[in-house]
């Protein structure tokens, strides 16, 4: 059977750079950083006291006050970016078959806001047990994609990816391969987190990830730079349209880009840690090309993972130079993730719309706080450091890796009809 062409034919963000894909998309080619002292809570004792927060949201502006209760933010983030999204694509207004409209999204941890909270109150308390009703609903992950199923009244596949911060690709590439094989129409896509509070901060802390650089914390995130000490925590969404192309067309939809493959592979290797040959980001990466049916020499801009650790991000730049070899060094690199923080499990889609639009306006968007070269990487690379640059772009690959030694990797191609 042939497989269906897919497109994107509508976005939705709600970054640390901006609430809207406008300001998502200014905020990245003007090499804002999104990172600034943490106002969720107060992190005075912490060892990490900044992150890349949402900053000016204010839930009731998009949701009723009584209903956005219910909701722990994550899901009020993930039904933010995807209002936008649905209408961006002027989805509904096409009145689409429902029972061919799908949601599939991605969250590596779901309400983590919400179990802080249910807990503190449970151990403050008598030892009575006192819980909220909607307390599991509002925490378990996959609770975004059904209220954003039950919003719209879509009636398609319906489910939430769980594989750390590759969630949110791991659901677009979902996504992608059940409307290619001819399961949906269209399906709401992307992912969202919101993991800024005491127990995500300690989490991580605990675990050295973060940077500590609370004198300067605008410039904390430093992929690729000799003195990066860990990446900073960062909140949001991002949603995609991803429709089948015949679909799109007759209902007249402007079509922003067409994703033409995914890749996946495990590392099989550490917990946390990734291969130290970037064997896992590799394998995703060639899995991707193959399955766009191009060669590596076509890739135009690697969005990376580019976290800022000392680790991961060597790795990555291993496995580039050995799916790429000498066109490594025509490419453009980036890692977004200098200016939003690491959104974990919704990096992937914010990352991706970052690809889109790359791939559409001909702009790669820049790594900022580039100070100092690292000798362990070959600096011969573009890294495309602290300025956008501007270049055709037809093919643009993102990647996103996540605890547990799981790699995803998407290819977006510009469209020509």
């Amino acid at each position: 059977m042939p497989l269906k062409r897919v497109v994107v034919t509508g976005l939705g963000a709600l970054t640390p750079l901006g609430n809207s894909l406008e300001d998502y998309w200014e905020g990245l080619i003007s090499g804002k950083s999104g990172s600034a002292p943490i106002t969720h809570f107060d992190a005075t004792h912490f060892k990490t006291q900044f992150a890349c927060e949402v900053k000016g949201f204010n839930v009731e502006d998009f949701i009723d006050k009584k209903e956005a209760r219910k909701l722990d933010p994550f899901s009020q983030y993930a039904l933010v970016s995807a209002t936008e999204a649905i209408a961006d694509a002027s989805l509904m207004e096409s009145n689409p078959n429902l029972d061919r409209v799908g949601v599939i999204w991605g969250s590596g941890i779901g309400g983590l806001t919400t179990f802080q909270e249910e807990s503190k109150d449970f151990f403050r308390g008598d030892g009575i047990p006192k819980f909220n009703p909607f307390f599991i609903p509002k925490m378990i992950a996959d609770i975004a994609a059904g209220h954003i199923s039950i919003k719209f009244g879509l009636r398609g596949p319906n489910y939430v990816t769980v594989s750390a911060c590759a969630s949110s690709t791991n659901a677009i590439i979902d996504a992608f391969n059940l409307i290619r094989l001819g399961k949906a129409d269209a399906i709401v896509t992307g992912g969202s987190e919101a993991a800024v509070n005491q127990m995500g901060m300690g989490g991580f802390n605990a675990l050295k990830a973060l940077s500590t650089r609370n004198e300067d914390p605008q410039t904390a995130s430093r992929p690729f730079d000799a003195e990066r000490d860990g990446f900073v925590l960062g909140e949001g969404a991002g949603a995609l349209i991803l429709e089948e192309f015949e679909h799109a067309m007759k209902r007249g939809a402007k079509i922003y880009a067409e994703v033409v493959g995914g890749g996946m592979s495990g590392d099989a290797y550490h917990m946390t840690a990734p291969h130290p040959d970037g064997l896992g980001a590799r394998n995703t990466m060639l899995a991707a090309i193959e399955d766009a049916g191009i060669t590596p020499d076509e890739i135009d801009y690697v969005n990376v993972h580019g976290t800022s650790t000392p680790l991961g991000d060597v790795a990555e730049v291993k496995a580039i130079q050995q799916v790429f070899g000498e066109h490594a060094y025509k490419m453009n690199i980036s890692s977004t993730k200098s200016m939003t923080g690491h959104l974990l499990g919704a990096a992937g889609a914010i990352e991706a719309i970052a690809c889109i639009m790359s791939v559409q306006k001909d702009i790669v968007p820049p790594t900022i706080n580039h100070f100092n070269d690292d000798p362990e990487l070959d600096n011969r690379l573009n890294f495309t450091f602290n300025t956008a640059q501007k270049r055709v772009v037809n093919y643009a690959l993102s990647n996103t890796f996540g605890f547990g030694g799981h790699n995803t990797s998407l290819i977006v191609k510009k469209f020509k009809g």
